[in-house]
């Protein structure tokens, strides 16, 4: 803005000198009429600054107009952060209140971890109706989903620490392998697939992924109780 400012007074400097070169000029001959230098400088110099303070004018208010955009930008964007962060606190809070391990399937409790009929029976049995919801007992990855010898289908899903959890005698199946699933989310339906005797849920529990161990104990100390 400065810099035309100048300009302009330099331009004005210019065309005063050219008025008074021919202002000489004009004296020079007998019959010229007679130019008042001082008051076509004063003129042509107030003509310049006219036109310079209205320059100055619009250039301050397209400033300004420029300011208070600028201004307001800001205060959306800030409007805008402030929205989002209220909105993933609330998002972490309503998660915090969410349980991090579940009961894998509602019903009767039939049968527990230990020997069974001269075998080992590695799981709990839950029992219930044909396509009563089971859910993933923990937050996980579904790692496996489809048939398996004496279960018909299964599913198993590993968790944050390799935990496998293991969901036997399904009747169909929600959720293909490869997907994250959250604590409590339906993976699948209680069936009677496989050698059942009835309806239920067999659910295993395989620390470190492949070691088995009593479901009762890891769901218990877990703050669950079938």
């Amino acid at each position: 803005m400065i810099s035309d400012v100048v300009k302009r007074w330099a331009t004005a400097a210019t065309t005063a000198a050219v008025v008074l070169a021919s202002a000489h000029a004009a004296h020079a001959g007998d019959y010229q009429p007679q130019v008042d230098v001082g008051k076509a400088m004063t003129r042509l110099i107030r003509e310049q600054v006219a036109q310079t303070q209205a320059y100055v004018r619009v250039a301050t208010a397209r400033y300004q107009v420029l300011i208070l955009e600028s201004r307001r930008a800001a205060q959306a964007e800030a409007e805008r952060q402030a929205a989002e962060q209220a909105r993933q606190a609330a998002a972490a809070a309503e998660e915090a209140k969410k349980p991090k391990y579940v009961r894998p399937a509602d019903g009767v409790f039939t049968s527990g971890f230990g020997a069974r009929w001269g075998t080992t029976h590695f799981g709990i049995d839950i029992a219930n109706a044909i396509g009563t919801p089971i859910r993933s007992a923990a937050d996980g990855v579904v790692v496996e989903a489809g048939p398996a010898s004496g279960f018909g289908l299964w599913m198993r899903v590993r968790h944050a620490d390799g935990t496998i959890t293991v969901y036997g005698h399904v009747d169909r199946i929600l959720i293909s392998a490869g997907r994250a699933v959250k604590a409590g989310e339906q993976i699948a339906t209680m069936g009677n697939r496989g050698e059942s005797t009835g309806p239920h849920l067999h659910f295993e529990v395989w620390l470190g992924g492949s070691r088995k161990i009593d479901p009762l104990g890891w769901l218990n100390a877990n703050g669950v109780r079938v």
